[in-house]
């Protein structure tokens, strides 16, 4: 690992406290639109091909159809008529578009900035058990993700705990919201050593790596 800039060091100390906290936000406003475009993308490719090859062509066409039509309300900037499509989807909608329709219900609650509805929306996904696992634990992130600027961060570290093992492909993720909600509690030192652990692990997506190494350096890790 290369030497730490004396010099940057030095600027850091300098930088008044309140200014860096205003650069944290608007650092993880930044970041946040990241991880959410990189999930939406996952969830579309994933649900997606799940939602096709479940049960027979007719509803896998309806849905299909129905979901598209709700995407296109959603760019058109009318969320409650997309909400209303994708109410009647989640219900009777095939197994895979179903999901996927309750993930866009709480996206077009983030769009009208109910971020505190979102998160909640996200959560009782987390504890669905007719969720597949991997959209369960992902719509926890999810949840966390939009709790930070309302909700309690030590709860929502304890909340991404088991994401974070060894193996589980969440783990980078839940440990960057992890150090993410470590700053809201104003824990630097926890919040560096996270971010330090992921710059340098060569298992992480090089995106979290990118950012990762950045607020270390913010913090002076």
């Amino acid at each position: 690992m290369a030497d730490r800039n004396p010099e940057q060091d030095n600027l850091f100390k300098e930088i008044d406290e309140d200014l860096r906290q205003e650069h944290y936000a608007k650092l993880w406003k930044k970041y946040g639109n990241v991880v959410i475009g990189a999930v939406v993308v996952l969830v579309l490719s994933v649900a997606s091909y799940q939602g096709w090859k479940s049960y027979n062509l007719n509803q896998r066409t309806e849905s299909s159809q129905l979901f598209n039509s709700a995407i296109k309300k959603i760019a058109a900037n009318k969320p409650d008529e997309a909400a209303g499509l994708l109410a009647k989807l989640s219900v009777g909608g095939s197994a895979g578009y179903a999901v996927l329709s309750r993930f866009n219900q709480a996206a077009v609650l983030v769009k009208k900035n109910d971020t505190e509805g979102a998160s909640s929306a996200y959560q009782k996904m987390s504890q669905d058990s007719s969720v597949p696992l991997a959209f369960r634990n992902l719509a926890l992130l999810m949840s966390v993700m939009h709790g930070l600027d309302h909700g309690d961060p030590a709860q929502l570290s304890a909340s991404l705990a088991g994401l974070m093992a060894a193996g589980n492909p969440w783990r980078h993720s839940a440990k960057e919201l992890t150090a993410l909600a470590a700053q809201k509690a104003g824990d630097k030192s926890k919040a560096g050593k996270l971010y330090k652990e992921l710059a340098d692990d060569a298992t992480a997506p090089s995106g979290i790596r990118t950012r990762a190494a950045e607020m270390s350096a913010i913090l002076g890790g």
